[in-house]
């Protein structure tokens, strides 16, 4: 495979598992101990990062941001915190997906799939063709927004994507989860779907109190014209 997966844990221990079911399945892998090493060990190769929060040093929230900085490549929280403000805190920094400690291998594998099928679908040529004048997607993530270009997250990308394929269509936030995410809807997912959204939106729109772009269809979801 042409990339690798960068897992980054204070617990040896945990590396070595999530290592040895990785490589079982045929992904290069590198560690590193700390977020500080992490941010060292990233580069361009890196195609997924698996993600500890409570870490001595940088903790997972801010290596996240850190590596937002220079990397859109999927960020996958593995952590023993459960709290759902702990997921959504996740999300805000910069995360796709967070899976709980005690994970099963099984899952762990279809998440790692699922965001690494999806990255690398979204790594190609953007489609060019003009969606509206405001609103052109590019590529490597870029959408040109009235003439600016704008860099998303592979996960923002493939919302805006959604919802581009079927302008004018009110989606709710079950069929946005389960046609991103590709698994099915729980009502846990609302807020992981809604900070998504929220953070498109200051991407995309002027004022995000009065979206002209990504509108709401009150108590149905959310759609583009």
């Amino acid at each position: 495979m042409a990339g690798k997966i960068l897992i980054v844990d204070d617990d040896r221990d945990i590396t070595q598992i999530i290592q040895l079911l990785l490589e079982g399945e045929g992904y290069d892998t590198a560690v590193a101990g700390s977020g500080e090493e992490a941010l060292e060990r990233l580069d361009g190769t890196v195609e997924l990062v698996i993600l500890d929060i409570m870490m001595e040093g940088l903790n997972g929230f801010d290596t996240c941001r850190l590596i937002r900085q220079s990397s859109y490549a999927p960020i996958l929280f593995l952590s023993a915190m459960s709290g759902e403000t702990e997921k959504v805190a996740a999300l805000i920094a910069g995360g796709d997906d967070y899976l709980c400690k005690p994970f099963s291998a099984a899952e762990l594998i279809a998440r790692v799939r699922s965001l690494l099928r999806r990255y690398t679908v979204y790594q190609g040529p953007g489609h060019t063709e003009p969606e509206k004048e405001q609103l052109v997607l590019g590529m490597d993530n870029e959408v040109i927004v009235n003439g600016q270009t704008v860099k998303l997250s592979y996960t923002e990308y493939e919302i805006l994507h959604l919802f581009l394929k079927r302008r004018g269509q009110v989606l709710s936030i079950s069929e946005i989860y389960e046609a991103i995410w590709t698994e099915p809807y729980s009502y846990s997912a609302n807020n992981i779907v809604m900070v998504h959204i929220y953070k498109l939106r200051r991407k995309l729109e002027q004022d995000c109190k009065h979206p002209t772009i990504l509108k709401t269809a009150w108590g149905k979801g959310y759609y583009i014209e």
